[in-house]
């Protein structure tokens, strides 16, 4: 679990209702369901107009990222990479077909099974570079749509605050709705710049930062396995390897 993001959301809620609270604003003043919906809804609206449904729900389920994100170990990456060398130097290609079926990572998978195959060595680094690439872009797109979340909202809240004006003026003599219609308008801008700054963009920047994390891992994994199908040997493999460490 990814403790920082919690404590980094309670922390930026608690700092905009500590200084509301102190300069004697009360915090049921910043409940409003028609600015949140029009701003929420009309963002979501908007983003799904421009994302295709794949896109769209593959950025949704990475979510989970945020509180509970991939997590890689170089240390154990270049540790197993070293001994199926070992391995493969021992008993030739053929006795990683085991070590392929124990694997969750699709990638890892593949690319074992391409070297069990005997695939060319150019051919091999190839593929573990295109694939690479086309999963680093799919999961960059999903990113890019929480940071369109974090362009349409605060436009949003300005549509929404023009909205509740036009209520407000609708209403002159009625005090009530007067009210009612500017409380609206000044929500719906906080909500449009706060969603974008504590949430749509930071949820974009953090899945960023766990995509390049995986691509980093993902390289050393391919560049492991190159090293393999080229028949070097384990410990030069693990000196090489040993790189990686400085991009944890």
């Amino acid at each position: 679990m990814d403790k920082l993001s919690i404590v980094g959301f309670i922390v930026a809620v608690l700092a905009i209702y500590v200084g509301f609270s102190l300069d004697g604003g009360g915090i049921g003043a910043l409940f409003e369901l028609p600015a949140f919906i029009i701003v929420f809804g009309g963002t979501l609206g908007a983003v799904m107009l421009q994302s295709s449904h794949q896109q769209f729900f593959h950025a949704m389920s990475l979510l989970k990222w945020i509180i509970y994100p991939p997590e890689y170990d170089v240390d154990e990456g270049i540790a197993s990479i070293t001994s199926w060398a070992e391995k493969a130097r021992e008993s030739g290609y053929l006795a990683l077909e085991d070590v392929a079926l124990e694997q969750k990572d699709g990638y890892l998978v593949k690319a074992l099974n391409s070297l069990v195959d005997g695939i060319d060595v150019e051919k091999f680094r190839i593929a573990l570079d295109l694939d690479l690439d086309l999963y680093r872009e799919h999961n960059l797109r999903s990113a890019n749509v929480f940071e369109s979340m974090g362009g349409y909202s605060p436009t949003i809240g300005i549509l929404g605050a023009v909205l509740g004006l036009i209520h407000a003026m609708g209403n002159l003599n009625d005090p009530g709705l007067l009210g009612q219609g500017i409380a609206t308008a000044f929500v719906a801008t906080i909500y449009g710049v706060g969603f974008a700054n504590l949430l749509y963009i930071p949820i974009a920047n953090k899945i960023r930062g766990i995509i390049h994390q995986q691509t980093m891992y993902r390289e050393m994994i391919a560049e492991g396995l190159v090293a393999i199908a080229n028949a070097e040997n384990p410990n030069s493999i693990a000196n090489k390897l040993s790189a990686f460490r400085l991009e944890e």
